[in-house]
């Protein structure tokens, strides 16, 4: 793997880091209006999709099992998220948002404009060539492939 230090490559650094900074700074504003973590509202977006075992939200958000319990129980503890059976597997528990966690998912997701408006400035075209060149950065490939 060859790494670039041009002018050009550091820029792009500089700006993604920009872009993740405001990124972060705007989630954890909008989380704290919801009463929330940024922990506690990326598990509850995370769970806003789909639910999910323990295991594999410490996965997504890279951190250790533990403290997803921990975030999970305050979560619950608001009536935002419930535990239930895997039905694939009743040893395995899986947390899924309430109606109450669904909503404030959703109430959340609205509220954050940092990237939904620049991006509203960019054609269809200019977005899908953004996705697929971020995607293709975290190794995912596009939606072509």
């Amino acid at each position: 793997m060859v790494t670039r230090s041009d002018p050009l490559t550091l820029e792009v650094v500089e700006l993604i880091g920009a872009v993740v900074a405001r990124y972060h700074e705007e989630y954890e504003g909008a989380a704290a209006q919801h009463s929330l973590t940024g922990a506690q509202a990326r598990v509850l977006g995370l769970l806003a999709l789909e639910p999910t075992p323990m295991r594999r939200i410490a996965q997504k958000l890279k951190c250790e099992p533990s403290n997803v319990t921990g975030i999970i129980d305050r979560l619950e503890a608001r009536g935002l998220v419930e535990r239930r059976p895997d039905p694939a597997d009743r040893r395995v528990k899986l947390a899924a948002p309430t109606d109450a966690g669904r909503a404030t998912a959703a109430r959340l997701r609205d509220s954050l404009h940092f990237a939904r408006e620049p991006l509203a400035g960019l054609s269809d075209q200019e977005r899908t060539t953004l996705r697929d060149l971020l995607r293709r950065m975290l190794g995912e490939g596009t939606a072509e492939e």
